[in-house]
Formats: C-alpha cells, structure tokens, sequence
C-alpha cells in the first residue's frame, strides 16, 4: 500500500520502521536495525489482499535479490519493504519469490536462466530488497510484478504489485492501462518516488498471516 495513504498499519510501518536496507553491487542485502516504534494504529485483519498466479509462475526460481541479469534491460526499479505479521510484528526467513514480465512486455517461459524470475528470504528485521526493471505492459495487463510470500511453516499469499498512474516508462499510457485492468488493487500499489536518471525507487510492505 502506498505510503502517503492514510492511517493504515502498513503506511504507518513504511515510514516509521527505523531499518536502512542497503543493496550491494552483488545484489546481497545488509540491515542496521533499530528497535521498532510503537504502533498504535495496527489493527487486525488487515492483510495484503491476495490476487491471481496467473498463468507463468515457474517453480525452483533461482535465489538471488537482483533480478537485472545479463541481457536485462530497461528502467531500473528498486524495490524495499518489510513482511509483518498482522500484529505489526517482523518476520525474519520470510520467502518472497517475485517473478514479471521484460521491458518488452514478455515472461521467460522456457529458458533454464529464469530470466526476471527469483526468491529470497527476509533479513532478521524482516526486510526484503529487489533490484530489478519496470515490467512493461502486455495485452490485458498493466504493468505490474508477481509475488508469493511465506512465512516458515504459514499459509502462502499469492498476489501482484501494481504502480500509480505517474509511471513513465517504455511509452506507455499508465492511467489508460490501469483503467483497463480488471485485476488491478489500489491497496497493492508501491510507492513510487521520482524519476531520476533511468532509476526508481519504490516501497511497499506486506502484511501477511
């Protein structure tokens, strides 16, 4: 969910959070943590919605947190966040395992290098990093990043990050596109920041049983 929503629990963790999460050249994260604040807005039953696996998850994903890998191109994208319990409470060893389409709109379906494909496990503080492209759109879809999260032993939320309408990127009309999707969930939006070079920087936290 976007950070400048208001008063919800995973706005209030994304700004209020004291963990920097830093992504090194060979695509390992490192953490320095702080005690994490109070939240006296966290309240129950509110976890990232679920949506559909669509038709191009592959399984056995390679574990890395940089999904630009030889022959990737595009607007670079890096994505931070947290995985919380729905008491607002961290959770370490979380399993996210992303998988998206290219800068031309394509899913690598076939190939043994699981291209724009990859898990990872969250740090001690429950952060997570992802330095990947902006997937481009495809007929029916606006662009958007697949996603299943897994706490150790906990049921597995299958869903999609979405962008606002102030993407820019590969010519595409995002607010047209948006318009369109009959998947798309406002709640599974990132925040995105600004443009800068050919780099955004994005965040969004899941909150999951």
């Amino acid at each position: 969910m976007p950070e400048q929503d208001s008063p919800s629990r995973r706005a209030f963790l994304a700004t209020g959070a004291a963990t920097v999460v830093a992504l090194t050249a060979a695509g390992t994260t490192t953490a320095r943590s702080a005690p994490l604040p109070l939240t006296p807005t966290c309240v129950d039953d509110d976890d990232t919605p679920s949506n559909i696996e669509g038709p191009y998850f592959k399984r056995n994903s390679p574990q890395r947190t940089n999904l630009r890998t030889a022959g990737v191109t595009g607007v670079v994208l890096s994505l931070t966040g947290f995985v919380y319990t729905m008491k607002c409470a961290p959770i370490a060893n979380a399993l996210l395992d992303f998988w998206q389409a290219d800068d031309r709109g394509a899913y690598d379906n076939t190939s043994s290098a699981f291209k724009m494909r990859g898990h990872q496990f969250t740090n001690a503080s429950g952060a997570y990093v992802l330095e990947t492209i902006v997937p481009k759109d495809y007929p029916g879809r606006t662009p958007h990043i697949h996603v299943k999260v897994q706490a150790r032993g906990g049921p597995i939320l299958t869903t999609q990050l979405f962008f606002p309408d102030t993407l820019r990127a590969y010519g595409m009309n995002v607010p047209a596109l948006n318009r369109r999707d009959r998947y798309l969930d406002r709640e599974c939006e990132v925040a995105l920041g600004p443009l800068v070079g050919n780099r955004y920087t994005a965040k969004f936290d899941f909150v999951i049983e």
